[in-house]
């Protein structure tokens, strides 16, 4: 939930029983310090410290060049200078440097999105004492998990929001429902199985249990709660009718996410092979979000969502997580 949450969200949900979760994608050293230590100053819970660990792409300016060409009219349109346009990665992959200030925090649990960081990284992380998670899209990459000793897999059902973990392809036609592929991940690993996509009330809660998983991963429903930090055009659209319509989409920064289709999604994608590698298709496409939403418009704004929005409240984190568990259990 990077860009949707911070430390507020993450103390809310540890301090109601909960495993709250930090984000840190789009954190640099200094901010990721900054918010560990909000946490360990208003909280003695367990928090899950979340981070990419993709590859970083080279540079490619043939590719980006022809990007900015097919974003042309939209440039036009809010009479932006493309050649203005600073190029960046916009989410950064876990490494050195991040690895230096969790040993200054020691957190409890640590977990990963597309794969795992370099060996030696992980065997970093795992000195720290903290319990190793990352999410899995398929069997395969659930049974790669263990063998490199993770302590749990987080199974990713196509129905999540946001960025899908996949890394041992780039094959979309692998990846399944929350229901379907739980049940096969349980079945094939020994590690306990967190279930993730989809869940948004009690009755999934019960239902991802019943089928095998230790507990769920929850993203989308807390999404409307006061600590959520995203955009008044994102709520907006989380609470109309548009967020029954959800795509994956690779536009906004160059691998697939699940989000609520927007003008930009249906007239540029929700797939375009022209998108820049992950993560830096985002810069190309930011000038264009914040004019359109300074107009109050999401046209071209990632409006992540699960295909399950219904259970989106506008009630405090802590207030959900407890709803959620005495209603599940």
């Amino acid at each position: 939930m990077a860009g949707a949450q911070a430390s507020a969200m993450a103390i809310a949900v540890s301090g109601a029983g909960g495993l709250g979760s930090l984000p840190c994608a789009i954190l640099d050293t200094s901010a990721l310090r900054n918010e560990l230590r909000a946490i360990a100053s208003r909280t003695q819970q367990p928090i899950n410290v979340n981070f990419f660990c993709h590859l970083v792409p080279v540079a490619d300016a043939p590719r980006e060049a022809a990007w900015r060409e097919k974003l042309a009219p939209y440039y036009a349109e809010f009479g932006i200078d493309a050649a203005g346009i600073a190029s960046g990665p916009g989410r950064a992959s876990f490494n050195e440097s991040m690895a230096e200030v969790l040993e200054e925090f020691r957190p409890r649990v640590v977990s990963f999105h597309f794969g795992l960081p370099s060996d030696a990284l992980l065997e970093r992380v795992r000195r720290l004492g903290a319990k190793i998670m990352s999410s899995a899209t398929t069997v395969a990459e659930a049974q790669w998990l263990e063998s490199k000793g993770v302590d749990a897999v987080i199974a990713q059902g196509l129905e999540a929001g946001g960025h899908r973990g996949i890394f041992l392809s780039n094959d979309l036609s692998t990846q399944v429902g929350t229901f379907a592929l739980l049940p096969q991940i349980v079945k094939a690993v020994k590690v306990p199985v967190i279930a993730a996509g989809g869940i948004a009330d009690a009755g999934g809660v019960k239902a991802a249990l019943v089928l095998g998983a230790v507990g769920v991963q929850v993203g989308t429903a807390y999404l409307l709660c006061p600590e959520a930090t995203i955009s008044t055009v994102h709520r907006a659209a989380l609470k109309s009718d548009a967020a029954r319509h959800t795509a994956l989409t690779n536009i906004f920064t160059g691998r697939p996410a699940r989000g609520i289709v927007n003008r930009v999604m249906r007239e540029a994608g929700p797939i375009n092979a022209a998108a820049p590698a992950f993560p830096l298709a985002t810069a190309a496409i930011a000038p264009l979000r914040a004019k359109a939403e300074a107009q109050g418009s999401g046209d071209f704004s990632p409006l992540w969502s699960g295909q399950n929005a219904s259970g989106c409240r506008e009630i405090g984190a802590g207030a959900l997580t407890q709803e959620l568990a005495r209603l599940a259990f």
